[in-house]
């Protein structure tokens, strides 16, 4: 191998794509946000309307979801590429490019049968239909072998459902979500997903108001029936579809997110350390600002290599686990750091509604919380380097 030979670059098409939404992003959602509240989480409909079909020219739509379900069909490693680019706006933490470029339905709908794909998975993706998922209950979300009690029983053709879910991110906009209960008390991994409508009778729901505009909803279940058509998977093998085609994998995309942001408000930051002065030099030739704006850049750039290796295994079809909970561990940490910072170097600006720094600022701590916890990845990377079962040494 010659020198040289060993740098690796983004492949063009990736650079392209990548420049294309960048463009995207600055051009056609900053401006609107303008005109929006500070927290808003939605555009008007006309605006939607005009923006979708741009997104679906350019072949952004839905990157995530396979191209025979009408997605764009990308690998893990390109979605978070885009992704960090898509989501570099007020809104974009929560409610990237205000699903200007499609909403995606939960990845696991497309092991379902051909009927869950038809009803389900591909009005979603068309935009007929939005969807979410539930897995936490209030007696705890981060063991949910454990923790989930909502009991799902057999009656005759239907499955009975009694329980309750908490803290579920778009059940109120929803129209079908998938639903995690026990069918077998006697196993912890005793679990199936069921497919349910919100419009059945026997489920409601109500929001939780948090610190962001994006509002999770509590669910309940009172003798909800669902058809065993809508059981998605096998029945009691509910775990891997929970834990590794759901939990796991989303952590590498939920990572890039808060990477993406990181990115901005670090730029922002830089940006205005040039221009702000006191004491008649700019803010930029001081050492401690200075200090702060080197933290953050080495931090971004360890947190994007970070994020990358998670995909490339995953894309490789290797055990991903360890690498997206070091990936979604450090980057949610880096972005409650890294926007902090970029508040401090603004002063008072920074937690003003002329910027989105102070919204940043909140939705960045629930991230440390959602997807899993700070403290319970360091548990899943504790165990996964003092007992690697089988893992080659690092």
């Amino acid at each position: 191998m010659a020198a040289g030979d060993e740098r690796y670059e983004l492949p063009e098409e990736l650079k392209m794509a990548s420049r294309m939404v960048r463009d995207y992003v600055q051009k056609e959602i900053i401006p609107l946000e303008h005109d929006l509240e500070h927290d808003s989480i939605s555009i008007p409909d006309t605006e939607f309307n005009r923006l979708a079909p741009k997104a679906k020219a350019m072949g952004m739509w839905c990157i995530g979801v396979p191209q025979e379900f009408d997605g764009g069909g990308l690998s893990i490693f390109a979605q978070v590429v885009i992704e960090e680019e898509m989501v570099q706006h007020a809104a974009g933490l929560y409610a990237p490019v205000y699903g200007t470029m499609g909403t995606s339905p939960p990845e696991i709908i497309w092991h379902g049968t051909p009927y869950q794909i038809e009803t389900y998975g591909l009005p979603t993706v068309r935009g007929a239909r939005k969807a979410w998922f539930a897995i936490t209950e209030p007696t705890g979300g981060s063991d949910p072998a454990r923790a989930i009690q909502t009991r799902a029983v057999r009656d005759g053709d239907d499955w009975v459902i009694n329980g309750s879910k908490v803290f579920i991110s778009g059940a109120l906009w929803g129209d079908w979500g998938i639903v995690f209960a026990r069918t077998d008390p006697e196993t912890r991994r005793g679990i199936t997903a069921f497919i349910v409508e919100n419009d059945s009778p026997g489920f409601s729901l109500t929001p939780i108001p948090v610190m962001r505009a994006y509002t999770p909803a509590q669910l309940f279940f009172d003798n909800l029936r669902v058809p065993d058509r809508n059981v998605l998977g096998e029945v009691d093998k509910g775990w891997d579809l929970l834990a590794n085609k759901l939990l796991a994998r989303g952590r590498i995309p939920y990572s890039s997110a808060n990477l993406g942001v990181s990115v901005i408000a670090h730029r922002m930051a830089v940006e205005y350390s040039k221009t702000r002065e006191t004491f008649g030099a700019p803010l930029a030739t001081r050492q401690a600002i200075q200090w702060m704006l080197v933290d953050s850049e080495v931090e971004i750039r360890t947190c994007r290599w970070l994020i990358w290796e998670a995909a490339w295994k995953y894309d490789a079809g290797e055990d991903f686990r360890l690498e997206g909970s070091i990936a979604k561990l450090y980057s949610a940490e880096v972005l409650g750091k890294v926007v902090d910072r970029s508040i401090q170097i603004h002063g008072g600006y920074g937690v003003t509604h002329e910027m989105p720094l102070e919204r940043w600022y909140r939705e960045a701590r629930i991230r440390r919380i959602g997807e899993g916890a700070s403290e319970v990845q360091r548990i899943v990377i504790a165990r996964e380097i003092l007992n690697p079962a089988g893992r080659p040494p690092a």
